[in-house]
Parts: structure tokens; sequence; C-alpha cells
């Protein structure tokens, strides 16, 4: 029986969640940890990082973003999955869907009703596995990578 569970980044796992790392051909696709935590010490009003376990074993660690302001319109004011990392041997065994729809989650507690992802658009990238999750291009780019939404 799986026991796939979120897990604040402690003094006591840190150093592990720094070893954490993707297939080297996703190397270009998701920034590494160390850069995640430093952005979340940054902006921690906006940064909630989260480390995945099943049972003991470290599997991923993932970063949603809450109340971040979109362009110019500062009505537009966003939340969703800021980073996705799933260790390279731990990929394909639902980590990954688990970590969206824990920030979902998270999103809903909060009260919002959509959750924002972006992507880069290149062949072995992860657009497949967040259409499939239900996301949808917003025909918006950010720093050149694809934008897309869920309704929650």
């Amino acid at each position: 029986m799986r026991r796939t569970r979120l897990e604040k980044v402690t003094p006591d796992n840190y150093e592990a969640a720094l070893g954490l790392s993707v297939r080297p051909d996703q190397d270009d696709l998701v920034e590494p940890v160390v850069k995640s935590l430093a952005e979340a010490y940054v902006f921690p009003e906006h940064a909630w990082p989260r480390l995945i376990y099943d049972g003991d074993r470290l599997v991923g660690f993932l970063m949603a973003f809450f109340g971040i302001p979109w362009g110019d319109d500062p009505d537009d004011v966003r939340a969703g999955l800021w980073r996705l990392n799933i260790a390279a041997d731990a990929q394909g065994h639902g980590y990954g869907r688990f970590a969206v729809e824990a920030v979902c989650a998270e999103i809903r507690a909060r009260g919002g009703d959509r959750a924002y992802v972006t992507w880069e658009p290149r062949p072995g990238g992860p657009e497949g596995f967040y259409l499939k999750l239900g996301f949808r291009p917003t025909g918006e780019r950010s720093g050149g990578q694809t934008v897309a939404v869920r309704g929650l």
C-alpha cells in the first residue's frame, strides 16, 4: 500500500531534497531544487515548497505559488504549480499526478478555483502529462513557456 504524502522542508530533510535529481534529459525543463528553495526563501509570501515521500523514501519536490499578480491587470492574481521535480528513478509511478492533485487541493482550500502551470514546449517535455491532468493552454507565454490553466 502506497503511503504518499507531502512534508515541509526542514533542517532534517533539506540535504536529501538538494540531492534530488530528475533524468539528465530533463535538466533543461525544471530548475534544481536548490534554486527553488532559494526562491521560496526570497518570496515566502508566494512560495509553498513541499517534499513528496512514499513511506520513508523521498521521491520528489514540488513548489506551488499563491497570490502572484499576473501581467498588468491588478485583479489577475494566480495560483498554481511553480516547480515539479520527480526523482529520475521514481518517474512513471503516479507521484507527479499526486503532486498536481495536492497543489490543486491546496488551491481549493485557500478559496481558489483555477490552477496554473507552465512548461517548456519541446519534444520530451511535460506537455502531454499536464494535458492528461486537465490543463489547457491559455495562449499566453511566460519566459518562452506555455501557460496553461485547469478549472477546479
